[in-house]
């Protein structure tokens, strides 16, 4: 029997992600799997991520923790990835790859989908498939890794018919709440 390419577990650790969003695992796994897909890699025992929806306050002290920033951030990734570029393997040496937690804060999120004037749904997608090309092993320091990673979110996003997210342009919220997403 083949494994599933792509094991998810969606965690909650703040509702307020369900009281918004009722579907909001769906599209967390939605987001997951076309970023996966869209990165083009295959494991032979497939692979598996957490999705951690928090809060703000859990995000900060991970961020505090791991990265030396005491400020809430929008995503945070923890990849599972060797220094030479793989990743590292199940425990017991069988079952999908462990590729890492990707950890997204409430607040920030819908704070930065109102400024931006976007819908809570299509950030949190772009946030998924940011996190998600993180553990994959993407990476965003050098100019010429934001532009492939940026077209590779470009590319994943729009065929989930979510519009450009580094766009300047604000989107037609109405048409967009609406289910509309052609211009």
């Amino acid at each position: 029997m083949m494994p599933e390419p792509l094991e998810i577990d969606v965690s909650f650790l703040c509702r307020d992600w369900l009281a918004k969003m009722p579907d909001v695992e769906d599209l967390c796994r939605r987001s997951a799997v076309a970023a996966f897909v869209g990165a083009g890699l295959e494991f032979s025992d497939g692979a598996e991520v957490c999705i951690v929806l928090a809060d703000d306050d859990q995000v900060r002290q991970l961020n505090r923790d791991y990265r030396n920033i005491d400020a809430p951030t929008n995503v945070l990734s923890f990849a599972n990835v060797d220094g030479d570029g793989s990743h590292t393997p199940h425990p017991d040496g069988s079952g999908p790859v462990l590729l890492g937690d990707v950890i997204i804060a409430f607040g920030v999120t819908a704070a930065e989908a109102e400024a931006d004037a976007k819908t809570l749904a299509d950030h949190l997608a772009h946030l998924v498939v940011h996190g998600m090309l993180h553990v994959l092993g993407h990476d965003h320091v050098e100019p010429a890794q934001a532009e492939t990673m940026e077209a590779l979110e470009r590319v994943v996003l729009a065929g989930m018919d979510i519009n450009d997210p580094y766009d300047a342009q604000p989107l037609d919220l109405e048409r967009r709440q609406n289910g509309s997403t052609t211009s």
